[in-house]
């Protein structure tokens, strides 16, 4: 039996469906929770450029 007919039988209401709340209000934090390799990506992406400068500098 499933519960909606269990709870019907013993008089209860429907159950209420649980709201998902969003415990970050931060837009940082949800990029990095939907991309997590983000930072990586990021950073090597700074070394890379730091080091083409850095060569260009001592041609």
């Amino acid at each position: 039996m499933g519960e909606a007919k269990r709870r019907e039988e013993l008089g209860l209401p429907p159950r209420e469906k649980k709201v998902v709340k969003s415990a970050s209000k931060n837009k940082l934090n949800q990029i990095l929770n939907k991309y997590p390799y983000f930072p990586y990506i990021l950073g090597i992406s700074v070394l890379t450029i730091l080091i083409i400068d850095l060569v260009n500098y001592y041609k």
